[in-house]
């Protein structure tokens, strides 16, 4: 297990908190698991890793294209791409450009 979360991404929105570190924390609490749990546990480590899901069920169309918005994913893309290397004062101009918008 630890091989496979050696090779989980990293997270560039907050990098001070790793899903790979919160997971070796539990595994680390859970050794009391029986070993079918234990491979259980890596099996699903593993097949989330590997996009097992994402290949079986794809998403196509029009669940990317909402009619309402169809711009939305590619725009949420390209903002969660931008958010690692925005500065402080342009977090806040986007924060403050979000209250406005909504009153």
């Amino acid at each position: 297990m630890l091989r496979a979360l050696s090779q989980w991404p990293k997270d560039t929105l907050r990098p001070q908190i790793q899903f790979q570190d919160v997971l070796r924390k539990r595994f680390e609490q859970s050794s009391n698991l029986s070993e079918q749990e234990q491979l259980k546990q890596a099996n699903a480590l593993y097949s989330l890793l590997d996009n097992r899901y994402k290949r079986k069920y794809p998403i196509t169309g029009s669940l990317l294209r909402p009619k309402s918005q169809p711009s939305y994913f590619d725009d949420l893309i390209k903002e969660l791409e931008e958010a690692p290397s925005r500065s402080a004062l342009e977090r806040l101009w986007l924060r403050l450009k979000g209250i406005v918008r909504l009153q």
